[in-house]
C-alpha cells in the first residue's frame, strides 16, 4: 500500500512538473515571438527617415578614419538624421558599406539609409569649397602653384607631400600596377610626376592635400586601366609609357603628329639612339627656353636625354590621354623616321630618316 501511495505521488509531482515546463515553454516562446515582432516593428521604424518632410540638408563633419560604428553615432546623438546609430550600424554590416570618405556632408532628415550612404560615398553630398584645374603637359613645380592658390595648402606643403615615401608607399601599394616600375625607378625628381592626370578637380571643405593627391592618383589609375593589358604586351612599363607620353605632350600638338612622334622616339629607342628632346633638358634646367646652347645640352643631369640614352629617370609632365594614346598607338614606324622638326611659325611637324635631312630642313625653316 505504502508502494503505490508513493508511485501516485511521484506521478503527480511528474505531472505537475511537465505542466510547469510546459508553461515556462509556452511564456519563453510568447515572449520570444513578441520580442521578435517588436524588434521587426523597431527596425522597421528605425530604419525610415527621421522626418520625410524636412528637406533642409545638416552639415555632417566626418573625420579622417571614422568607422562605422562612429559615424552612426555621429548621425545620430550629434546631428539626429537616424533613429538608431545600433540599427544603422547592424544595416551597414549585412549591406557591407564601406568606402566612406572624411570631410563636410550635407545630409537632409528626409534622407534614407542608401540616400545618407551615397552622400558619404562622395556622390555629391561634400561640400565644394573651390576647383583645381591640372593642365595637360604641367609639371609638379607649376602644379604646386595651383594648389597653393586653389586650397589652404602652402607649395612648401605640397612638394614636401610629393617627397613623402610613406604617402608614397601608401599610394603604391594602392595602386600597384599603376606605381610600380615608378617607385622602382632611380634618380627621379619625383615619383609622382606624369601620374597627377589632368582633369578639373573638386576641392572640398576640410579635404586634406593626401586626399586631393589621391584623387589625382586614382584619376590616373582608372584612365590607365584599359590599358594595362596592351602596356604589358608592349613589353613596356607604365613608367617608360608615361615617361613617352610626356614628352610627346610637348613636341606635338594634334594627334596624328603626336602618333608619329611616338613613332620616332620607339624608332630611336630600338636603334639605340638617345631621344635628344629638348623638353628633357629644359626640364633637367628647370626652365623653359625657346633656344637650348650647346651648354644647356650637355647639362649633368640623369633627365638630359641629349647625353643619356634610354628613357631617363621618369616622365617630364603629366601627359593627357591622346599623348599616352599615341604611345601605345604610333604611326609609321615602318618609314623607319628618326627625325622630326617642328615648324615654329605654322607649327607643322616634318619628319625625316637621315640626319642630313633633318639639318637641311632645319636649315630651310631657319630655326
Amino acid at each position: 500500500m505504502f508502494d503505490q501511495d508513493t508511485k501516485k505521488q511521484n506521478k503527480l509531482k511528474k505531472e505537475a512538473s511537465n505542466k510547469l515546463l510546459r508553461w515556462i515553454f509556452t511564456f519563453l516562446g510568447v515572449f520570444v515571438v513578441l520580442f521578435m515582432l517588436v524588434a521587426t516593428v523597431f527596425t522597421i521604424y528605425a530604419l525610415q527617415p527621421v522626418d520625410s518632410q524636412n528637406r533642409s540638408h545638416v552639415v555632417v563633419h566626418i573625420p579622417v578614419g571614422a568607422d562605422n560604428k562612429e559615424i552612426s553615432k555621429i548621425l545620430e546623438k550629434k546631428k539626429h538624421l537616424i533613429r538608431s546609430s545600433i540599427v544603422f550600424n547592424a544595416w551597414m554590416k549585412i549591406k557591407s558599406v564601406k568606402g566612406f570618405q572624411a570631410g563636410d556632408f550635407y545630409i537632409s532628415p528626409s534622407m534614407n539609409n542608401n540616400q545618407i550612404v551615397n552622400q558619404l560615398q562622395g556622390a555629391g553630398g561634400r561640400i565644394v569649397k573651390n576647383h583645381l584645374l591640372v593642365r595637360e603637359g604641367e609639371q609638379i613645380d607649376e602644379i604646386t602653384t595651383a594648389v597653393a592658390s586653389h586650397t589652404k595648402y602652402s607649395k612648401s606643403s605640397f612638394i614636401n607631400l610629393m617627397n613623402n615615401q610613406e604617402f608614397l608607399q601608401e599610394l603604391a601599394h594602392k595602386y600597384p600596377k599603376l606605381l610600380k616600375s615608378s617607385m622602382k625607378s632611380k634618380n627621379v625628381r619625383y615619383h609622382l610626376e606624369g601620374y597627377l592626370f589632368p582633369a578639373k578637380y573638386d576641392v572640398y571643405q576640410s579635404m586634406s592635400l593626401r586626399e586631393l593627391v589621391d584623387k589625382m592618383v586614382a584619376k590616373t589609375n582608372e584612365t590607365l586601366k584599359p590599358y594595362y593589358t596592351d602596356i604589358k604586351k608592349l613589353k613596356m612599363t607604365v613608367h617608360q609609357v608615361l615617361t613617352l607620353a610626356s614628352l610627346i605632350e610637348r613636341e606635338g600638338v594634334n594627334k596624328k603628329d603626336r602618333r608619329m612622334i611616338a613613332g620616332v622616339f620607339l624608332n630611336r629607342l630600338d636603334a639605340h639612339m638617345p631621344l635628344q628632346s629638348d623638353i628633357a633638358v629644359m626640364y633637367a634646367l628647370k626652365k623653359h627656353k625657346h633656344r637650348l646652347s650647346l651648354k644647356d645640352i650637355k647639362v649633368d643631369s640623369p633627365y638630359n636625354l641629349y647625353v643619356h640614352k634610354g628613357f631617363g629617370p621618369g616622365p617630364f609632365n603629366n601627359p593627357s590621354l591622346d599623348s599616352i594614346s599615341a604611345v601605345l598607338n604610333p604611326l609609321e614606324r615602318n618609314r623607319h623616321y628618326l627625325y622630326f622638326v617642328a615648324d615654329l611659325k605654322t607649327g607643322k611637324v616634318y619628319f625625316n630618316r637621315k640626319y642630313i635631312q633633318h639639318l637641311n630642313k632645319n636649315n630651310s625653316l631657319g630655326q
